[in-house]
């Protein structure tokens, strides 16, 4: 008999469905870093005090990305799903009328399918012929379907794209672009269009006379398109088979132009309360339509998102693939043309978790092996962006083991990029990360909203090498955590209601330095020690605010015995957690104040950037309003 253990953690539900009997799995090695971890009787164990003994939780996903694609196969007179034995409820499906729109979605048909014992049709031929086929199948011979897969409690769990053809009078499965393309790392001479397919080929991306092909084949494409002009739009056309959609991009300016652009700014999209496309298993699909479009109308250059894309806290791989796959099919009709730029938070957690007996708080940890299934190797796999950061925290005083890598990989999570006079630099302040942060002494790993020594290293030589950096106006600095949080996350994120004590251990010994006093040193770096940095980005908190950050401004609690520092200049901390997740309301911190323009109502963050100006404009992409404006010193 199983019992469903409920936590709310972080503002999150998370149910464990927990067997009286844990099914052992294959052990992988324990990484170095970790403490009180064994392996005993093929499963691993986390022992505490030498008489408390937590199990790890071994239980099957939920949904799985390749189980909600259905395996489509072309029949007599359309398309057959399998979503497994199990599942039970609706499909809703229509065509994709691409050339109709330049950002094309289903246009849904009237009657959905049923969904009994895992088996669905879409019966093409004899209802969506005549006054139905929109897309001109009939004479074409092939089409696109959208397909939303629906479970019997009215949860959204994936939507699906699938190509057809007809031969010899029965439907067949083309190659079908499955995920994208994606604009990623736009240059002034090019960018990588990246995309997933059905099956493993080899594509080719065309602008203009140019030829760009896959090396090898794949069904994960990543292509770097160079040659191209600076700050020129381009048609850019996917082939692959007999298979083929064309897109725009707009590659980057030359650095030294100092022209007038817009870029957008936003976080936390996990799933919303209120239904329907609010939660589209792990993402609120209804606000980051919005939000994408209203940054297209913009005419925004490229977008930056930091953390939260998803619901997470996951113990399977191939579960939080689904859910970025939701959130990615969100903005895939906007990010064909418009570059985006994802980062981490607390919610891209992929976990590893221990239960003891009496079935209390869950001790919970980055998975491992780190390599492959951690949740930086997971967002790597995901997403497409710059390699410039720091390698692993490896190398650190704290490494127990300098002949081996011990530590997750920073490569797609840490790393800076420019556009124009703008340098972005993005952080990973839950790298590492433990969700269990209370109990973080047991199983070692980091607690959240600290940023480890290696990496706080990378941000001090990057903001030195771009202070020296002529055509570098603005620098904006964005990590999912606030330095000071103002509503929902006060305690945790970097202040932990002005506790220093909070810290990572790793081979259970606690990092010399708190919570705060790591904050202080982040600060010393991006506001005594540069001069361009305009803003500190963050989100976590599910509202939109700025703090207005002065040497006037009281960071410290009434009582706190560490050393301190002065606050130099003036700079913004902007917090935009307004994209979609359950919102926060305003407490109470020593720099309130300071704090102004709070709303818990969805809004996107504009900076219109005109050469040394920057004004900052606010929307609310549901109504259009505008939030707040103001100018950036």
């Amino acid at each position: 008999m199983s019992i469903i253990h409920f936590l709310s953690f972080f503002g999150v539900l998370i149910c464990f469905a927990i067997s009286a009997t844990a099914q052992p799995a294959d052990i992988p090695e324990i990484p170095v870093v970790y403490s009180n971890i064994s392996a005993e009787k093929g499963m691993l164990i986390t022992t505490v005090r030498d008489t408390l003994v937590f199990q790890e939780l071994i239980q099957p996903p939920r949904f799985t990305l390749e189980q909600m694609k259905g395996n489509p196969q072309g029949t007599k007179d359309g398309l057959a799903f399998n979503f497994g034995e199990q599942f039970y409820g609706t499909l809703y499906f229509g065509f994709i009328p691409y050339g109709d729109s330049k950002h094309p979605h289903p246009v849904y048909f009237r009657s959905p399918s049923s969904i009994e014992s895992g088996l669905a049709v879409i019966d093409i031929a004899n209802t969506m012929s005549g006054i139905y086929d929109m897309v001109g199948w009939q004479e074409s011979e092939r089409g696109t379907v959208g397909y939303r897969v629906v479970d019997t409690t009215g949860l959204i769990v994936y939507d699906g794209i699938v190509t057809f053809r007809v031969q010899q009078d029965s439907f067949t499965i083309a190659p079908t672009i499955t995920e994208g393309p994606f604009i990623n790392k736009v240059q002034p001479d090019g960018a990588t269009i990246s995309f997933t397919t059905n099956g493993e080929y080899i594509a080719q991306v065309r602008i203009d006379s140019l030829r760009f092909m896959d090396k090898h084949i794949t069904r994960h494409h990543e292509i770097e398109v160079t040659g191209l002009r600076p700050d020129t739009s381009y048609e850019y056309s996917v082939f692959m088979g007999d298979t083929m959609c064309t897109y725009t991009l707009r590659t980057a300016p030359e650095p030294n132009r100092r022209g007038k652009f817009t870029f957008a700014y936003c976080s936390d999209s996990r799933s919303g309360q209120g239904g329907g496309e609010r939660d589209v298993y792990g993402a609120n699909f209804y606000i980051m339509k919005k939000i994408l479009a209203l940054c297209t109308q913009q005419d925004a250059a490229f977008v930056q998102f930091t953390g939260d894309l998803i619901n997470g806290y996951l113990t399977s791989p191939e579960a939080i693939d689904l859910q970025y796959a939701n959130w990615k099919r969100a903005v895939q009709p906007f990010w064909h043309h418009l570059p985006i730029y994802p980062a981490m938070g607390n919610h891209e957690s992929l976990m590893r978790v221990f239960i003891d007996e009496e079935q209390r708080l869950p001790l919970m940890i980055d998975r491992f092996p780190f390599e492959t299934e951690s949740a930086e190797a997971l967002f790597a796999r995901n997403f497409v962006l710059p390699t410039n950061g720091p390698l692993t925290e490896d190398g650190a005083d704290y490494d127990p083991d300098s002949t081996n890598i011990d530590f997750p990989s920073y490569e797609e999570n840490v790393f800076h990029y420019r556009y124009d006079n703008v340098a972005m630099v993005v952080m990973n302040s839950d790298y590492f990360y433990a969700p269990s942060t209370q109990q973080v002494r047991v199983t070692s790993g980091n607690i959240h909203g600290y940023i480890m020594d290696q990496q706080l290293a990378w941000l001090d030589s990057t903001i030195q090498q771009l202070e020296q950096d002529t055509t570098i106006d603005h620098i904006f600095v964005t990590q999912h955590t606030p330095c000071f949080p103002n509503g929902g996350h006060v305690g945790d994120d970097m202040w932990y209601r002005g506790n220093n004590q909070f810290r990572p251990y790793v081979d259970g010994k606690p990092l010399p330095k708190g919570i705060i006093e790591r904050r202080d040193q982040i600060l010393d770096i991006i506001v005594n020690n540069s001069s361009k940095v305009r803003a500190i980005l963050t989100g976590d908190e599910h509202n939109y605010n700025r703090l207005r950050l002065t040497p006037e401004t009281q960071i410290y609690p009434e009582t706190y015995f560490f050393p301190k520092i002065e606050i130099e200049r003036e700079v913004y901390q902007i917090n935009n957690g307004a994209a979609g997740a359950p919102y926060y309301a305003q407490e109470e911190t020593p720099w309130t104040p300071f704090v102004s323009s709070f709303t818990t109502q969805n809004a996107v963050v504009f900076f219109h950037v005109d050469g040394e100006s920057v004004e900052v404009e606010v929307l609310n992409p549901d109504t259009l309003e505008e939030v707040d404006r103001f100018k950036l010193n």
